[in-house]
């Protein structure tokens, strides 16, 4: 199973049925992927808090959902993620293509990669950082049940170097 193979059916196996999605080139694959699969639905958004909106009800309306982004757009939702998802605890997870780490070679990036776990750990958010397609595997198929408890997003965060 390759790096993207592997978030795919860590998503399956998790039951996730909705999910959303902000372009990333990282992603380009796994979106393919769930392009072709008829059993969830798919709503590509320009705007990171869109999509938790589109997720939120997705949810009331019986779906497991995820959000597929780019780590750059947590910070154009944190209002979103504590004062819709926290609020009203809905479950999310969220998969990020964890930019301005190891390997980046555009300088811009570099500044929000070095804060993502750092925001989210005062956002009081579980993630994870898998360095092995079998590691995000389990980590994604699990993170859906994490989400329920905790009644709270849960995120795994994507290296540079995990690709």
């Amino acid at each position: 199973m390759d790096s993207t193979e592997a978030i795919y059916y860590g998503l399956k196996d998790a039951g996730i049925d909705f999910i959303v999605s902000v372009p990333c080139v990282n992603l380009t694959k796994l979106l393919e992927m769930i392009d072709e699969d008829e059993n969830i639905i798919h709503v590509p958004v320009t705007r990171e808090e869109e999509g938790i909106g589109l997720c939120a009800g997705a949810y009331l309306g019986g779906k497991k959902t995820a959000l597929l982004m780019q780590n750059s757009g947590l910070g154009n939702s944190i209002n979103a993620l504590k004062s819709l998802t926290e609020l009203y605890k809905f479950p999310l997870l969220m998969i990020m293509s964890h930019r301005g780490t190891e390997g980046e070679n555009i300088c811009g990036q570099v500044p929000m990669g070095q804060s993502t776990p750092l925001i989210l750990e005062a956002m009081d958010f579980n993630f994870f950082k898998p360095e092995t397609p079998a590691e995000a595997y389990e980590d994604i198929k699990n993170s859906w049940e994490l989400s329920l408890k905790e009644e709270k997003p849960v995120s795994a965060l994507l290296e540079i170097k995990y690709w």
